[in-house]
């Protein structure tokens, strides 16, 4: 699942295969975007923020994209072939000599002057992986709303940038409280930015994300999509239930007896 890690990550790799280099094929596959062409164009860099990613491209333009649950982004080599979905998914296809970027079910791609990037990423949080961040300012925006329940808060991302859902889980499981707790309750809160802000770091360079230190893969996340399963730390059954406002859930996972606070709806 695409969260700050994921994210980090695939900028990396976009940036070492187009930056630098001019493009000799463009091809973005949305309907208001239908008329643009980049080719030409030497792309500059891309940069994560969050979970976004910015193409900046000569001109001052930049590529916006966000991948949410499903999106990707790809890279082959000229006589790769490409595997990332079928063709009909494929929103946008970005190439230089060397390497082709095909981006697969992006939901949201825009291009925008560079001088305007703050209309989409402006209202973001620190980021927990990038130059911005700043532990005092995303404990202080945390706190600005001391009855949120602790994972809502930690999944909004005007909060602190880079926290999806598995993330949520993990985090209030190794702080052993309830994602439901108040956030104003929450013992030392300053704890809870350290963690996360720990946690990601730990993970951008890794292929497959660890929590906990063991390398068996049923075995490295602590309680996320692990329901029915005993806790890796006690033995009680994992529990899940979702959280958040209507037509904003998401799915919640917790250990009944390590996680102290309130509790959320039966087990799933």
């Amino acid at each position: 699942m695409p969260e700050g890690d994921t994210v980090w990550q695939t900028a990396q790799r976009l940036h070492q295969a187009l930056a630098g280099s001019p493009l000799t094929r463009s091809d973005l596959r949305v309907p208001r975007l239908a008329t643009a062409d980049l080719t030409g164009r030497q792309v500059l860099e891309v940069v994560p923020r969050g979970k976004h990613l910015l193409t900046r491209v000569e001109g001052g333009l930049t590529l916006h994209s966000h991948l949410r649950m499903d999106g990707s982004w790809q890279v082959y080599g000229p006589d790769e072939r490409w595997r990332g979905g079928p063709h009909h998914q494929i929103r946008a296809v970005l190439a230089n000599t060397a390497h082709t970027a095909v981006g697969y079910r992006l939901p949201v791609l825009e291009l925008l002057r560079t001088g305007d990037e703050d209309r989409v990423v402006g209202h973001l949080g620190p980021d927990l992986l990038g130059p911005d961040w700043d532990p005092d300012e995303a404990l202080r925006r945390l706190l600005a709303d001391p009855s949120r329940p602790l994972g809502e808060a930690l999944l909004d991302q005007r909060n602190l940038a880079g926290i999806g859902n598995v993330y949520k889980s993990e985090l209030c499981f190794l702080l052993r409280v309830s994602t439901w707790l108040p956030i104003g309750e929450v013992p030392s809160p300053e704890r809870l930015v350290a963690q996360a802000k720990k946690l990601l770091e730990a993970n951008r360079n890794r292929r497959a994300r660890v929590t906990t230190a063991e390398s068996r893969r049923d075995r490295r996340l602590w309680v996320y999509g692990r329901p029915g399963r005993p806790c890796l730390r006690c033995g009680t059954p994992v529990r899940a239930a979702d959280q958040g406002s209507a037509g904003q859930e998401r799915s919640t996972f917790w250990c009944p007896s390590c996680q102290a606070g309130p509790r959320g709806p039966g087990p799933s």
